[in-house]
C-alpha cells in the first residue's frame, strides 16, 4: 500500500507528509517557546519550518527534474523520515539553514549536464556553498562538488574554473563588511569554527546512539547499492548519480571533522541518501520486498523519534 501512494507523484502525498512533519516539528518545538518575546519566537519557528518544508520540495524537485527518480514522491518521503530520526535536527536552525542554502547549490550542479547557462550555474552553486558555510564553516567543502561538476560538464573553458573564485570574493567580502560595521565578533566566531574534531563521544541518551547506527546501516545499504547499480543506469544520468554520491562522500567528511558534533550534523547527507534510498526501493523488483523495506525504515525512523522526545 505504501509503495502504491509513493510510487506516484499526487497532491496527497505532499500534503500527508508536510502535515507529519508539521506535527513531528511541533511536538519538538513545543517546550521551547517561553512568554518572553513570544510571538518574535513563533514567527522564527514558522520560518524554521518553512525552510524544512523547503528542503523537502527541492530535494524531490531535483530528483524528479533531472530523471533520478520514476516520477515518485519517495525523495519526498524519505527526507522526512531521515529527519524524524535525529529529532535534534528539528531544533538546530542553523544547520537546517545551512543545508538548505546546500540544497540549491546542488538543485543548479545537477541540472549542469543540460549545458544551458553552465556559468551562470556555476556562479549560483558557489554563491550559495559559500552562504552555507557563514551558519556552518564546514559546509565550505561542497565547493569541492562545484569542481567536480566543472570537470564532468564544462572543464575546457578555463574561465569555468574561476568562478567560484569570483563567488567567494563577493560572500567574503559582503560578510566581513558586515561584520565590520555591525558586529566584529562574527570574524572571531567564524575562525573558530574553522576547527577539526575526530571525537564522536557526543551522545546524551542511548536512544541516540540507536539512531546513529540506524542510519549508519541504512546509508550503507543505499550507498553500496548506488555504487553497485551504477553501471548499469543510462549513460546520460552517470554524472548526475556520480555528483550525488560525491555530495554523500562531502557531507560524511563534514561530519566527522566538524567541531560540536551532533546528529544535526548528519542532515547534509539526508538529500543525497534521499535520492540513493529512491534508486534503491525502485530498483526492487518485487514489490512485496518494496513494501517491506518501507515498512521497517518507517516503523524504525518513528520508534527512534518518539524515543527521543
Amino acid at each position: 500500500m505504501i509503495t502504491t501512494i509513493f510510487s506516484k507523484s499526487r497532491p496527497f502525498n505532499y500534503i500527508l507528509v508536510t502535515c507529519l512533519l508539521t506535527v513531528c516539528f511541533v511536538v519538538i518545538q513545543s517546550g521551547q517557546v517561553d512568554g518572553i518575546g513570544f510571538g518574535l519566537a513563533l514567527a522564527k519557528k514558522a520560518a524554521f519550518l518553512v525552510i524544512l518544508v523547503g528542503s523537502l520540495f527541492i530535494t524531490n524537485f531535483v530528483t524528479k527534474r533531472n530523471g533520478l527518480s520514476k516520477d515518485s514522491t519517495y525523495p519526498f518521503l524519505f527526507f522526512f523520515l531521515f529527519l524524524i530520526l535525529f529529532p535534534s535536527v528539528l531544533l538546530d536552525s542553523k544547520i537546517v539553514v545551512s543545508n538548505f542554502f546546500l540544497l540549491l547549490a546542488m538543485r543548479r550542479l545537477v541540472s549542469l549536464q543540460s549545458l544551458i547557462t553552465p556559468k551562470e550555474k556555476i556562479f549560483d552553486a558557489s554563491l550559495w556553498v559559500f552562504v552555507a558555510a557563514l551558519f556552518h564553516f564546514w559546509a565550505i567543502l561542497f565547493i569541492l562538488l562545484v569542481f567536480i561538476s566543472i570537470f564532468f560538464h564544462v572543464s575546457r573553458d578555463y574561465r569555468n574554473w574561476i568562478i567560484p573564485y569570483i563567488a567567494f570574493f563577493g560572500v567574503a567580502t559582503t560578510y566581513l563588511l558586515f561584520a565590520v560595521v555591525f558586529n566584529k565578533t562574527l570574524i572571531s566566531d567564524m575562525i573558530s569554527q574553522a576547527q577539526i574534531d575526530l571525537t564522536f563521544t557526543y551522545f546524551r541518551n542511548k536512544f541516540e546512539n540507536i539512531a546513529f547506527s540506524i542510519f549508519t546501516a541504512i546509508a550503507f545499504l543505499f550507498f553500496f547499492a548506488q555504487l553497485i547499480s551504477l553501471p548499469g543506469k543510462p549513460l546520460i544520468l552517470h554524472a548526475s548519480y556520480k555528483k550525488v554520491v560525491f555530495c554523500f562522500v562531502i557531507a560524511v567528511v563534514v561530519f566527522v571533522i566538524s567541531p560540536e558534533k551532533d546528529n544535526s550534523l548528519l542532515v547534509y547527507t539526508f538529500m543525497p541518501l534521499s535520492i540513493m534510498a529512491t534508486s534503491y526501493i525502485e530498483s526492487l523488483q518485487i514489490k512485496t520486498v518494496r513494501e517491506v523495506a518501507l515498512l521497517i525504515l518507517i516503523a524504525a525512523c518513528l520508534l527512534s523519534y518518539f524515543a527521543q522526545l
